[in-house]
């Protein structure tokens, strides 16, 4: 009977420390994907480039980029304005010629004569018509802006994308070199 106990003791042993290791844990780490993906709208670039034809700066509202309509306004306002002078002193100066022409010299510009007058037509024709070729410019601007906009809110940009200007020497020469990194963190 003494060997039969201290054989079941070490029966107890060897059995109670294999079943403390297989009490051991093993953990498992999952990696979630933290960019979650937004639905795609196809139509919201045309939708913004059709709001900003309709009325300039709607395109810009819809993107909600409200600090980008004052810059619009003031684009094609002031474009405008410079359209209107122009009109009207170009209108002026016609007006004044042909009087010219019909034998009168009571207008304002009394002290310029025939040639003169019709330099200055053509000055301000020359302006009227680069003042309109600039509201038509700003305004389909202001539609393409709108556009490009709305296609470039849906890409998804995050953090872990970056790019950065990079100079550095010249092996060779030591003259500096420039050059851009791209760098992705997973």
């Amino acid at each position: 009977m003494n060997k039969i106990v201290p054989i079941s003791l070490l029966f107890f042993f060897l059995g109670t420390v294999s079943l403390f290791a297989q009490v051991k844990e093993e953990t498992v780490l999952v990696a979630k994907d933290s960019t979650t993906l937004e639905e795609i709208d196809p139509l919201t670039p045309a939708k913004a480039a059709f709001y900003s034809a309709i009325l300039p700066g709607l395109g810009q509202a819809y993107n909600k980029k409200y600090w980008k309509i004052p810059l619009v306004y003031g684009a094609i306002g002031t474009s405008l304005y410079f359209y209107i002078d122009n009109n009207n002193k170009y209108r002026d100066y016609r007006n004044a010629y042909k009087r010219r022409l019909e034998g009168y010299n009571d207008d304002k510009f009394e002290y310029l004569d025939d040639s003169r007058l019709v330099a200055g037509q053509k000055f301000y024709q020359r302006n009227r018509d680069l003042s309109a070729l600039f509201v038509v410019g700003f305004y389909v601007l202001n539609i393409i802006d709108a556009n490009v906009d709305a296609a470039l809110i849906q890409f998804n940009v995050n953090e872990r994308l970056s790019m950065r200007p990079e100079i550095y020497p010249n092996d060779v020469t030591f003259k500096p070199n420039v050059g851009l990194t791209f760098n992705y963190r997973f």
